[in-house]
This record gives C-alpha cells, structure tokens and sequence, in this order.
C-alpha cells in the first residue's frame, strides 16, 4: 500500500496477474466495490427465499456470480449516463442508484415498486437513475440502448450542448450475440460513433445450451473487428480487471471516440431462473466456477494483505444485510395496486 493525494491506496495484482504494479486504486474505492457486489448478491439470495416462499410470481432470473460484471462497469458511470440491461437486471439497478426496497417493492407486484408493480422482476425500470429497463426478450434492449446514445450525440450536435457526452452501457448475454440485433446495432453505433459501450456477460450458456455448442466464433470480442470497433476480453470474475477495461472504453465513448465491445467471461452461480432444475451443467463446471466467486476472492485479498480490519468488512455486511431486511419489510408493508388504476401507465397522460 501506499499514499497517494492524501488516499490510502492498493496495487491492482489481486487476481489478475497482468496489471501494472503501478496502478493504483484507493481503498475507500476498493471497499464500495465491495459493497455494492455484496449488495447484489444478498438481494438476489434474498428473492431466492422470497420466491419459494410465494411472496412473487413468474420468472425470475437472478444474477449470482456475475456481480463484478455490474459493478465493475456501473460505478464508474456518471448519474447522466444510461443503463440498458436484460431480463437478469436486478443486481443492474442497485449498482445503478436503484433503491433495492423499490425493486424488492416491484418484485411483491407492489405500488411503491420502481414500475409501480406493473412490471415485475424482468422489467425493471428508474427514469431517475436513467436505468432504461430490463427486456424479456433477448436483444431487445440494444436498440434502445442506440436510441439512447443516439440522442446524446444529437443534443451536442444539433443543440449545441456544451455538457460531455452521456454515455450509454448495454448489457446482454452470449446468446444474443447471434441473432440480428446485435450486428445491425453494431454497424449502426460505429457509423454514427455513438457514445456507448456493449457489455457481453458470457456466462457460457443460453438457458440450457452451452455457448461453445451454439456458435460458430465462440470468441465474441474478436466481431467487434468486422465493424470497426475495438473488441476487449476480460475476466469476468475479477472486478478490477472489468473495472480497468470499463474505464477506458467509457473514456473513449464520452470523448466522442465512439463504441467498444467488452466481452465478459463470467458465470451465474443458479439456473437460468429460479424455476430451472439446473440439471443440464456438471457439478465439476460449478465447482471449478465457485472457487472464482468474486466477492469472496476481494474479501479474501483485502484480508491477507491486511488493507483493511475484518471489523469494517463485517460493519458493511452488517449494514447490507440490514438494507435488504428493511427492502422486504418495506415490501410487505407497501399497498397493493389500485384496479381502478390497472390502465392508468398504458398510455402518456395530459
């Protein structure tokens, strides 16, 4: 460790083996880290309970394993910048700004839900925190994403506004990246040089097909080239290294340099939602996996090179268990919507 502008900070190595010693990242940075992975992941294991206990309904896919995907790339964005997530979108929220009572609150079918109960786990959405939704179709959600970024270049150009460029994140999994969206939007983002960065969380299946079975590229950065745009594999696990990568793209995109593709390889920890038997991937895949779990793997590098004290580790899992404990006690305790109002956001009010 060393002092750097008056911040105690940490060299990038602890599970990564290709970083420069010389990078450093300050240990209150390290911590929120941390933090929001854990928060994640507590509330998806928390639905977990509340899903068999019949406190929700339909399909719900949750995000275990992947939190230093979002972490990784969401905590470096600006509160301008937008979100574009999938059908697995819970964990993308929180590290968006989403309060996770609000999203627990849409999960219960509730009023006070950030869909006002009307959407549900896959369609999670916050016009505050510019979160633009999560999609029950896979792909859906890239064109959206363009949209987005589109107009924060329209508003520089044809607006003249004098504010940085928002930029757009885009997430989806390794199966999109076969079907048509994801090369129209490709060309399209690189031709108009648009603000935004493509997330792939390959977590090397599609529901029950292995990803290796199901294209003929398995390498999916190495498609950014046929389109002109800068393609990056990372290890999904290691938060820092998807934090690295993030930080560069977002750079770029934000200059009006345009978009990159990052490709993630990562792995979720339950089904492909909790309704699935999992019974399709071997324990010895799993197993192999869980030993990279990435909140575990910075808890343990924070304590054996002694960056921190157990008891402030312990102080931030005190205070995430108590967040989610009140997120469902808030949920429980919110009204149900009214049924005089069941078409009241079907259409754009006067």
């Amino acid at each position: 460790m060393c002092k750097e502008k008056n911040r105690t900070v940490v060299p990038l190595t602890f599970l990564s083996k290709n970083y420069d010693n010389k990078n450093l990242i300050p240990v209150d940075i390290l911590l929120s880290l941390y933090e929001d992975m854990l928060l994640g992941r507590t509330f998806e294991d928390m639905c977990a309970q509340m899903y068999y206990r019949g406190k929700m309904f339909g399909f719900v896919h949750l995000y275990n394993g992947q939190e230093a995907v979002s972490t990784g790339v969401i905590k470096l964005l600006r509160s301008q910048d937008y979100v574009c997530s999938t059908y697995r979108d819970h964990v993308h929220a929180i590290s968006k700004g989403v309060e996770p009572k609000h999203i627990m609150s849409e999960l219960f079918g509730k009023e006070t839900g950030c869909s006002k109960g009307r959407g549900g786990s896959m369609h999670i959405f916050s016009s505050k925190h510019n979160f633009l939704g999560g999609f029950a179709f896979i792909g859906e959600g890239i064109p959206v994403a363009i949209g987005s970024s589109f107009q924060s270049v329209y508003r520089k150009q044809i607006f003249n506004d004098i504010q940085d460029l928002n930029v757009t994140v885009c997430f989806f999994g390794d199966g999109t990246t076969n079907n048509g969206q994801f090369f129209e939007c490709l060309n399209m983002a690189v031709l108009w040089k648009l603000p935004i960065i493509f997330v792939v969380e390959n977590n090397q299946w599609a529901i029950g097909m292995a990803h290796h079975r199901a294209t003929s590229s398995p390498e999916i950065h190495k498609k950014a080239a046929v389109f002109g745009l800068p393609g990056f594999e990372v290890d999904g696990m290691d938060v820092l290294a998807v934090r690295q990568v993030s930080e560069k793209a977002i750079t770029r995109a934000r200059l009006g340099h345009g978009p990159t593709l990052i490709e993630t390889l990562t792995y979720r920890f339950r089904g492909h939602s909790l309704a699935d038997p999992d019974e399709l991937r071997s324990r010895k895949e799993k197993d192999a996996w869980l030993v990279r779990d990435p909140i575990k793997n910075i808890k343990q590098y924070m304590l054996d090179s002694s960056i921190v004290d157990i008891s402030v580790l312990k102080n931030i899992e005190k205070k995430v268990k108590k967040d989610i404990d009140d997120s469902v006690s808030f949920a429980l305790s919110s009204p149900e919507p009214d049924i005089k109002e069941l078409k009241k956001y079907l259409f754009v009010e006067d």
